[in-house]
């Protein structure tokens, strides 16, 4: 375990953020990730950082909040939190979830105000991550919820978390760089095209990436990595979208969506289970228009573990997000929601690019 960790903290320290003699780092995780924070805290400082802080929640910190604070509080900004992502170089966040579902009995009033409140520290992050000058990695440590979230026992977590990051090779920066090769190809062809189709069971949805760019996701950003995203433009989406995954946001799930999509914007919208989320969610400013649209490339990983990190990843898929758009693809439409959906392609799922297919049944043809 501990010459994992050593090789996790490497990769995350080295190839993920690039950390560089006189960098600031900021670390936000749990009390739960310590062996990983403590292996980073050493990296980045051999690295040469300047500063390494940290934020390490508690057991229930967050519902404790929720529960507990006045409106003041709820509309206070955390100082840290808003320093580091106004001002530092480096941000490594380290999902190690004591309760998944730990805010999710707060009233949507509260929840609301204390969204509305952080926008300010969202649009810092948003637009300093997307020309680099906050270069940013999230990344998974195994914890019981979330082997228990994903329906495995916490050793077959790590199995797949640490297989899913390569750190079972013996250099898995080299193997990331092999990921980003491949996935270039792929990037270099969409930027080529400016109409892009999705066909599925229940999906025929187009939409335009005209001046758009497609990214390429090969680990710096998340680890594990293994998709291609751009942002569509926002007036330019049309058709019928299903999403055969369950969804998932701010431990809610929603099952059986169905968006459908006129010039952009979301016009109706259908879940077999969890429609009344799905309803509060879309009454949030900019959640009827699309941010991202992807295609998963990471063949390593082929179960669902209701973890977006790794889910949105599942190599024959695609998924579609409400709201945000990524800046560093040029989109335009702002949201205090990014909510990822997934969509399986490998039975009868097409891409088509500019009239061609270039995709078919979970596999690229180009």
């Amino acid at each position: 375990m501990q010459t994992i960790l050593n090789k996790y903290a490497h990769l995350l320290t080295h190839y993920c953020m690039q950390v560089k003699p006189g960098d600031k780092v900021f670390i936000s995780s749990t009390i739960l990730a310590e062996p990983l924070v403590r292996e980073v805290f050493r990296e980045a400082y051999a690295a040469g950082a300047a500063l390494v802080e940290y934020d390490l929640a508690f057991r229930e910190r967050e519902r404790v909040f929720m529960e507990n604070a006045g409106d003041a509080a709820l509309q206070t900004l955390p100082a840290l939190t808003r320093l580091a992502m106004e001002t530092f170089d480096c941000y490594l966040n380290i999902r190690a979830p004591y309760n998944l579902r730990e805010t999710s009995g707060a009233t949507p009033e509260r929840a609301k105000m204390r969204t509305d409140a952080l926008a300010p520290i969202n649009k810092a992050y948003f637009e300093r991550t997307a020309d680099r000058r906050l270069k940013r990695n999230l990344c998974q440590y195994p914890t019981d919820a979330a082997a228990q979230e994903a329906g495995m026992g916490l050793s077959e977590y790590e199995t797949f978390v640490f297989g899913a990051c390569k750190l079972f090779a013996d250099d898995p920066g080299a193997e990331w760089l092999k990921v980003r090769a491949n996935q270039q190809r792929i990037v270099d062809h969409l930027n080529r095209c400016s109409i892009v189709r999705y066909i599925a069971e229940g999906t025929d949805i187009t939409f335009s990436t005209q001046g758009r760019t497609w990214m390429n996701s090969d680990g710096q950003t998340n680890m594990p990595s293994g998709e291609v995203y751009t942002s569509p433009v926002e007036d330019a989406v049309n058709g019928t979208v299903h999403f055969s995954y369950p969804c998932i946001y701010q431990g809610n799930e929603v099952e059986g969506v169905t968006l459908w999509v006129k010039d952009g914007l979301i016009e109706k919208w259908e879940a077999r289970r969890g429609q009344d989320f799905l309803d509060k969610i879309f009454d949030m400013p900019g959640t009827r228009r699309f941010g991202e649209a992807a295609i998963g490339t990471n063949y390593d990983i082929q179960r669902m573990t209701k973890n977006i990190l790794f889910d949105e990843k599942i190599g024959g898929t695609i998924h579609m997000a409400i709201g945000q758009s990524y800046l560093q693809t040029g989109g335009k439409n702002e949201s205090p929601v990014h909510w990822d959906m997934i969509s399986d392609m490998t039975k009868e799922g097409e891409i088509w690019a500019d009239g061609e297919k270039i995709y078919e049944k979970g596999k690229f043809l180009i």
